[in-house]
């Protein structure tokens, strides 16, 4: 009898930023045609309260143009220091020729006039296009030692719960941070969302701090002794249902350990096809990449499911 293949899902970081630009609706309507079995994205909230989709917390100047046309000269102000029709002026749909970011990233089309959007309209756009078969896994970017680059956590999270709400119901959405009161806030004020807790081991962006004398406040207060070291351990007692380390964490041993405590693993940020290989053999559920056409022939040649490409009719696709 033929069996299935295994299902890994395909999740694209920022839409598909090796391809595209970052976070923005062209760039998750590419993806979609492409084929991923979901998006990841980034948020912020403006001044006057409006949840827009951007990962950094202040203006990058390798990406965003103003009105003139004009690569910023430094980090902007931050995106809570806005209100959103500024945030709009800015164009961000090509990068910086020459700086780490373009070198980075040598493939990525541009796309000019593409702006910060509002996470409605870029729900609404992935919802639409992914004809309500894509994960949308919303990263919520908040500091705990930075708290001033953000609005008040709880009135971060209730405006994102408010959008959420607002989207529809039977949309399949995770909210992710790797600041972990979020994911305390997201289950009071949405209960039954589903979670990410998202961890980094490596230096110098160390969220978990395994042996430090003082717990990490990414953490929630939850402090690591308590649960002997296990990350996986850690993650659960969030309530979460997806733990999304850093790739360069795993071991098989460790993602056994989550699976055995239900949690789902979905590392990030994973580019290189050795990589992909090497996660799916420890049988991750998820990988999320910046690079899904390279993902998808690694999935292939594995003989793992592939999503289905989307394509809009009339539409131009020159990648995987």
């Amino acid at each position: 009898m033929k069996t299935e293949p295994r299902g890994v899902a395909l999740l694209g970081h920022r839409g598909a930023r090796g391809l595209w630009p970052e976070n923005t609706l062209a760039g998750f309507a590419r993806a979609i045609e492409l084929g991923v079995s979901g998006i990841e994205l980034d948020c912020a909230v403006t001044r006057d309260g409006v949840v827009v989709v951007t990962h950094d917390p202040e203006l990058n100047p390798d990406c965003t143009r103003d009105e003139r046309g004009h690569f910023l000269a430094a980090p902007g102000p931050p995106i809570a220091a806005l209100t959103y029709a500024e945030v709009a002026r800015y164009d961000v749909g090509r990068l910086r020729p020459g700086s780490a970011y373009a070198e980075r990233f040598p493939l990525q089309e541009a796309v000019d006039g593409e702006r910060i959007p509002r996470l409605a309209d870029a729900l609404a756009l992935i919802m639409k296009r992914g004809r309500g078969e894509v994960l949308i896994n919303v990263e919520v970017k908040t500091f705990p030692e930075q708290p001033q680059l953000t609005p008040a956590l709880e009135t971060f999270v209730a405006a994102l719960c408010t959008v959420l709400e607002k989207a529809g119901a039977g949309a399949d959405f995770v909210i992710s941070s790797f600041d972990w009161r979020v994911l305390g806030a997201a289950h009071r004020l949405l209960p039954g969302i589903a979670t990410g807790a998202l961890t980094e081991e490596q230096s110098p962006d160390d969220t978990v701090r395994l042996g430090s004398s003082r717990p990490s406040p990414w953490l929630g207060g939850l402090d690591p002794e308590r649960f002997g070291g296990s990350v996986p351990r850690l993650a659960q007692a969030t309530g979460a249902a997806i733990w999304g380390p850093d790739y360069l964490d795993l071991t098989a041993q460790r993602i056994s350990e989550a699976h055995a405590l239900g949690l789902r693993v979905v590392p990030w940020t994973v580019n290189a096809p050795k990589d992909m290989a090497r996660l799916l053999r420890f049988e991750v559920d998820g990988i999320i990449t910046d690079r899904p056409d390279l993902l998808r022939a690694e999935l292939t040649s594995g003989g793992f499911a592939v999503p289905p490409r989307r394509p809009e009719a009339g539409g131009a696709l020159h990648h995987g």
